[in-house]
C-alpha cells in the first residue's frame, strides 16, 4: 500500500481552536453568537492546512478585529463521535489580559457576534454549554497552574 492510499485510509477529525482572554479582574471574555442561543469563547473552526494557532489568531482577528499572537496552550479537549458530527479536538490558547487600550479597539463581527462579556470563572456555566464551561474551567487552573492539560469530554485525564 502507498502512502497516499494508507493516508486516506485514516480517520479525519474536526478541529476548533479558542481563546482565554482575561479581565484585569480574573474574568474570562465570552461572546455572544448570532447564530445560537448559547455564549462562547473566541474561536471557531480550523481550516484545511492551517494550524491550531494560526486558526486561533485568524478567529479572533475575524471576530474581535484583533491582531494578536497566540499565548502558551492551556489545553486540549478530545470529544468522541456522536450523532451527525465526527469526533473532535479544541485546542484553547492563552489570550492574557485585555487592558482598556486593547479593548478600545475590539470591533465585533455583525455577521457572527452580538455581544462581549467577560464573566467570573463561577458563573461561566450559566452562559455557555456545560461540555464548554469544564473545557474553561480546567484551562483557567491549568493557566493558574503554568500547566496543559489534556482533556477527554471536558475532565482532565
Amino acid at each position: 500500500m502507498s502512502p497516499e492510499e494508507y493516508e486516506r485510509m485514516l480517520p479525519r477529525k474536526r478541529v476548533a481552536a479558542g481563546v482565554l482572554f482575561f479581565d484585569p479582574r480574573g474574568r474570562v471574555l465570552l461572546v455572544d453568537p448570532v447564530y445560537k442561543p448559547l455564549w462562547e469563547i473566541p474561536g471557531g473552526a480550523v481550516e484545511q492546512d492551517e494550524s491550531p494557532r494560526a486558526g486561533a489568531a485568524r478567529e479572533v482577528a475575524e471576530e474581535l478585529g484583533l491582531e494578536w499572537e497566540p499565548g502558551r496552550l492551556l489545553g486540549v479537549d478530545w470529544r468522541g463521535p456522536r450523532p451527525g458530527r465526527s469526533e473532535s479536538l479544541a485546542y484553547v490558547f492563552d489570550g492574557g489580559v485585555l487592558g482598556e487600550d486593547r479593548l478600545a479597539g475590539v470591533r465585533l463581527q455583525a455577521e457572527e457576534l452580538g455581544a462581549m462579556d467577560f464573566v467570573a470563572v463561577d458563573r461561566i456555566r450559566e452562559r455557555v454549554p456545560e461540555r464548554l464551561a469544564m473545557r474553561v474551567e480546567a484551562c483557567v487552573r491549568a493557566r493558574e497552574q503554568g500547566l496543559t492539560v489534556y482533556l477527554e469530554y471536558g475532565v482532565p485525564v
